[in-house]
């Protein structure tokens, strides 16, 4: 299994697969806009303005798990994330990360990590990173913000 195998709902409810991606050094986030760690979107939008000419996406998964942190719709969470943070990165629809209803790319990440693998999410913005083989390459958790890691994006670039 390979994380192109996946596909995702994005935020329009359409359907995409992961291997759209393909080649490309990813930054696959659960993220809640009513979150303390919400303010690490603005770091995020400047890491993917930096590098996506290079080939970085960053993937946003919405998650309300955690103390109902991302309300509202699809549509209404990306809504605020534009107007809030003028974010331009793939904005998925809302997902589980943990338990029954996970999704299966949350799955996928938290078993394939070498870093605390796994282990649960513990909160919002907990942060993998793929290499552009689609291998998981680092596991970061919500108190790091994107600029602590960015030299190793850098490095996978």
């Amino acid at each position: 299994m390979s994380i192109y195998d996946f596909k995702a709902k994005d935020y329009k409810g359409n359907e995409v697969s992961l291997s759209e991606y393909k080649g490309k050094v990813l930054l696959i986030v659960n993220t809640a806009t009513k979150c303390g760690f919400t303010p690490q979107y603005t770091e995020l939008e400047e890491l993917y303005s930096k590098y996506k000419d290079k080939g970085f996406v960053i993937l946003d998964f919405p998650c309300n798990q955690f103390f109902r942190q991302a309300p509202g719709s699809d549509e209404e969470i990306h809504s605020s994330c534009v107007l809030r943070f003028n974010i331009a990165f793939p904005q998925f629809a809302k997902i589980d990360v943990n338990g029954k209803n996970q999704h299966p790319l949350y799955a996928f990440l938290k078993e394939s990590c070498p870093v605390r693998k796994g282990k649960n999410i513990k909160w919002n913005f907990t942060k993998f990173l793929v290499d552009k083989e689609g291998n998981v390459i680092d596991r970061f958790e919500p108190t790091q913000k994107p600029s602590e890691f960015e030299s190793k994006i850098v490095a996978l670039l």
